[in-house]
């Protein structure tokens, strides 16, 4: 009888397989995570794009870009005193982004609490930047908040106050920098008119019927900087703690959270990056892509621009008529 001999595995080759096969492994997933954010902020410069064409087809139709809101001056006087919560510059794009049935439901002119609770948390993917969120992770929820008040005096202190719920997202306008002031004064930028970028509050008068139409309108004349050299909208600097909370993340609709829909850029208010980055201001622009933002400008050209950028030239973008023409890098 032939006697035959098995052979196998000893068990140092099989750990020094499965050694191999760990560091193939270990060496392999960052690739592939690379090539899936590329893929991702690839996506995001896409929806930006979506956006950025939105708003000039918007202006085709109204001969002006969408105001981010509707509000009036610190101290309104007749008739400029309308509007403080109505929808969005996000709810008047919708027909542009294929999104005209969800539209039909909006009253422009009624108040956003005014509006369905369905309607108001209803998100929109192209307002969603993929490499942050999917669209089931994209709702703020109602509830009481505190907030701390403070006066331009440097008085103030914390109050309760009930904050309305909705979808949120991860684009914001670009309503321009702080030269017009933020401490109180008429002349703040918030206020209705006085933002120097392309989607500004504006204020508005009341027509027949109730209906609001806004008076402050920015057209193309208006960015004397030029429209490749002025920023349009990006994305907006959320951490991954403050997802969905107000006043970071706020109801993109409600156009009372004037934070929630759009942004400014320059001194004082820097491009923040990442998701754990502590955000030093609710106002500013900023991403999780590794390194850079990404912002469609006002002739619809998309550009991931650096974190880095100092904040000179981020305001000069942000500015539509500053009299600066530097361009954003890629």
């Amino acid at each position: 009888m032939i006697q035959r001999s098995k052979h196998g595995f000893t068990l140092i080759e099989l750990l020094v397989v499965i050694a191999i096969i760990g560091i193939l492994i270990a060496l392999l997933i960052p690739a592939v995570q690379s090539v899936r954010e590329a893929a991702r902020k690839s996506e995001c410069l896409n929806r930006m794009r979506q956006i950025g064409l939105a708003s000039t087809m918007f202006y085709d139709v109204h001969r002006a870009f969408p105001p981010a809101r509707l509000y009036p001056k610190r101290t309104p006087f007749p008739p400029y005193d309308k509007g403080l919560d109505q929808p969005s510059w996000l709810v008047r794009i919708l027909p542009y982004i294929e999104q005209a049935n969800f539209y039909a439901d909006w009253n422009l002119s009624k108040s956003y609490n005014d509006h369905p609770d369905d309607l108001v948390a209803t998100p929109v993917q192209a307002y969603l930047c993929p490499t942050r969120r999917s669209i089931k992770d994209a709702q703020a929820p109602p509830g009481l908040k505190d907030v701390l008040v403070v006066a331009p005096c440097g008085c103030g202190g914390w109050i309760q106050v009930e904050v309305v719920g909705g979808a949120t997202g991860d684009y914001a306008g670009n309503h321009g920098d702080l030269s017009p002031g933020s401490s109180g004064w008429a002349t703040d930028y918030y206020y209705g008119g006085n933002g120097t970028g392309v989607i500004i509050s504006s204020r508005a008068v009341e027509k027949a019927g109730g209906q609001l139409k806004w008076v402050d309108r920015i057209k193309y004349s208006s960015i004397t900087d030029g429209s490749s050299n002025t920023v349009l909208a990006g994305e907006l600097h959320v951490t991954f703690d403050k997802l969905n909370t107000i006043p970071y993340n706020g109801p993109i609709y409600n156009g009372e959270d004037l934070a929630a829909f759009t942004r400014v850029g320059g001194p004082g208010v820097p491009i923040l990056s990442g998701n754990k980055q502590p955000i030093s201001s609710v106002l500013g622009f900023g991403s999780w892509h590794s390194g850079v933002c990404n912002f469609v400008f006002a002739d619809v050209s998309t550009k991931s621009i650096s974190n880095n950028i100092d904040t000179v030239t981020l305001g000069q973008l942000c500015h539509r008529s500053d009299g600066s023409t530097v361009e954003g890098d890629d």
